[in-house]
């Protein structure tokens, strides 16, 4: 019989789907999580209880966007036009300047629940008459409205209300406006309603919370169409310049490893490092009882840094920066000079003021701010409020942005009592490079104090124990001199 031929099909090529148009919203740690900010000509509902940051973030975004020539509108039911200047002028925001240059419309919606009557059937038609009006007033691509509650108080009906949801939703939709609703959190759904969440594009949770006496912010992407996203709790502070959102890292070491050594700003303890120090990028822990030199040794390599030209960066959690600096004056460091010529920022802070996350997040800012070589943070044990899953998770992700940036990190650890290390320095130190013990000769014994080198990754290491003593020149090693005159000079 016959056969028929056979043509050989060649496999088609599968295309990737478009990916989703987003919007930056300029807010610092935001768009990296969500892979670029919103959903373009889309709505997005930000809910959560009061005080947690919603009409803010709705601010931001349009201030952020104003900056970029991408015109807004926010549309307030609960504060005046004057109010809502004023509120956010702390923050450093102008309004006025932005309305006057027609980049921001702000449309007050006076709604009051005393005034309203349910008679006949209730629709949004004058609503989306005046949303179409600010935003044809400016060319504006944004619109915030803030908050969604106030458009339906006093309203019982609620096959109404949820009809009119829908409908303002699908409103913002077909004109390709790129909105946030804002909503209040409800007792068992995301909204008082129940209905915003199903109906948005995007839902971002934020949420303010107190635990011992610590409040902490925390945002949360509940959902996000057509994209995908972060599904963590993310950390986040609102100051002075703004909303920062603190992406949890993936810890994927992915960081590369440099061979640049550079010195721990003592010339005796270079010498138990092969005389070259600390890998640059390396993390280090110096830990020890009370009084056995742990912030000296620590201040020795910010010293160091700033001699090279380099930018240093200390957290320092129990002395104001002037003790610090004028403790350090005993030992021969000017660290105020180093100060005064902008190579060396000191924070001080509290570390009872705000949570772990917090700090963590405000550490995270200061040092893309500066962008220093070296950080210090001392001590990490003023942190006992904290479990020790949380202090090693924040250590963790402290250290692997630091990496990442191409940072030398020096942690100082305070041991208490006898000497012996506890479960949060034990848990701590296997996540650095570098770990010195430093130790106090015992009462009723000759000697001063005494440092050994625990571990330190990649490198030979002395094996001995050095002895040394604080002099007004620094560190130095019993039974050397202390004359060392590079030591004698000021910056």
């Amino acid at each position: 019989m016959p056969t028929r031929s056979r043509r050989r099909r060649t496999p088609r090529k599968r295309t990737a789907p478009p990916s989703l148009a987003k919007v930056a919203t300029g807010i610092e740690g935001f768009d990296e999580v969500t892979g670029g900010g919103l959903p373009q000509g889309r709505p997005t509902l930000i809910c959560g209880g009061p005080g947690c940051g919603k009409t803010l973030f709705g601010l931001e975004f349009l201030i952020r966007g104003a900056a970029q020539g991408e015109r807004g509108v926010f549309v307030t039911f609960e504060e005046t036009e004057e109010d809502l200047i004023k509120n956010v002028r702390s923050l450093g925001y102008d309004l006025t300047d932005l309305v006057k240059r027609k980049l921001l419309a702000i449309e007050y919606v006076r709604i009051e629940r005393s005034e309203i009557e349910e008679t006949g059937e209730y629709d949004l038609e004058a609503l989306f008459i005046r949303l179409d009006d600010a935003l044809r007033s400016i060319g504006a691509r944004r619109i915030v409205l803030d908050t969604i509650e106030s458009i339906f108080a006093g309203l019982t009906n609620t096959g109404v209300l949820r009809a009119e949801l829908r409908r303002l939703f699908a409103w913002l939709r077909e004109r390709g406006i790129t909105a946030i609703i804002t909503g209040e959190r409800g007792i068992d759904t995301l909204t008082r309603q129940g209905l915003e969440e199903y109906v948005s594009d995007c839902v971002i949770l934020l949420d303010h919370r107190v635990n011992d006496q610590i409040s902490t912010r925390r945002l949360r992407i509940v959902k996000y169409r057509g994209s995908s996203h972060g599904t963590n709790e993310y950390p986040f502070l609102i100051d002075q310049r703004g909303m920062a959102v603190l992406p949890i890292t993936s810890l994927q070491l992915l960081h590369t490893a440099t061979s640049e050594r550079i010195s721990t700003g003592i010339p005796w303890l270079d010498e138990m490092f092969g005389g070259k120090g600390y890998f640059r990028a390396s993390s280090v822990l110096i830990s020890g009882a009370a009084g056995t030199a742990k912030t000296s040794i620590a201040a020795h390599f910010m010293d160091a840094a700033c001699r090279r030209g380099e930018r240093a960066l200390c957290f320092q959690f129990e002395e104001s920066p002037a003790q610090y600096t004028r403790n350090m004056r005993s030992i021969g460091l000017d660290l105020d000079g180093w100060v005064r010529k902008g190579l060396l920022r000191i924070h001080a802070a509290r570390p009872t003021l705000y949570g772990l996350e917090f700090h963590l997040a405000t550490m995270h800012r200061d040092v893309d701010e500066v962008k220093p070589t070296v950080v210090v943070v001392d001590p990490l044990s003023s942190f006992t409020g904290g479990t020790f899953g949380e202090v090693n998770s924040m250590v963790m992700r402290l250290i692997d942005f630091l990496k990442g940036r191409n940072v030398t990190g020096v942690f100082t650890h305070l041991i208490p009592g006898s000497g012996v290390a506890n479960e949060v320095e034990i848990g701590v130190s296997s996540l650095m490079d570098t770990w010195l013990l430093l130790r106090n000769t015992p009462p009723g014994q000759q000697g001063g104090r005494h440092l050994s080198i625990l571990k330190s990754r990649g490198m030979p290491h002395s094996a001995e124990t050095r002895s040394f003593r604080l002099t007004d020149e620094g560190a130095v090693v019993d039974g050397e001199g202390t004359a060392r005159p590079a030591r004698r000079m000021r910056p």
